[in-house]
């Protein structure tokens, strides 16, 4: 399975990962592909709830062009066209020979350390660190 890791890390720990994953490399081992962000708001704004749902139907039926994509997702063309831009950049989309979308990763691991996040004043409160219809339901409640 070709899977893709997606962490919340500091710069030292960023670095580091780095360093290992260069080692792996030269050593000849495979090293898992990662993408890190410095907080959980980089990486909910880089890979949105949005996002994820388009990677998924990429995924699902890969070679569709943009504008299809957009009538399947039931959402305005431009905004599609701005996070397939953005997810490609990531390298979490690409285009096929045919410029049709594919998603190159089979499984995306998200992981973000709640240690690092505690101390943030900006994730104190439930709703900031959850979702779509959760946070909206633990900002009534």
């Amino acid at each position: 399975m070709n899977r893709i890791e997606i962490e919340v890390l500091s710069s030292p720990a960023a670095l580091a990962a780095f360093a290992r994953a260069w080692r792996q490399t030269r050593a000849g081992r495979k090293a898992t592909p990662r993408l890190a962000f410095g907080s959980i708001a980089e990486l909910f704004s880089a890979v949105s709830e949005k996002r994820l749902e388009l990677i998924r139907h990429v995924a699902g039926d890969e070679g569709l062009q943009i504008r299809p994509l957009a009538r399947a997702l039931a959402r305005d063309y431009k905004n599609v066209h701005t996070d397939v831009q953005a997810l490609i950049g990531l390298g979490l989309l690409e285009k096929d020979e045919r410029g049709g979308l594919c998603a190159p990763f089979d499984e995306i691991v998200i992981r973000a350390g709640l240690r690092n996040v505690a101390g943030d004043e900006r994730f104190n409160h439930p709703a900031r660190i959850l979702s779509g219809a959760s946070a909206r339901a633990a900002a009534v409640s």
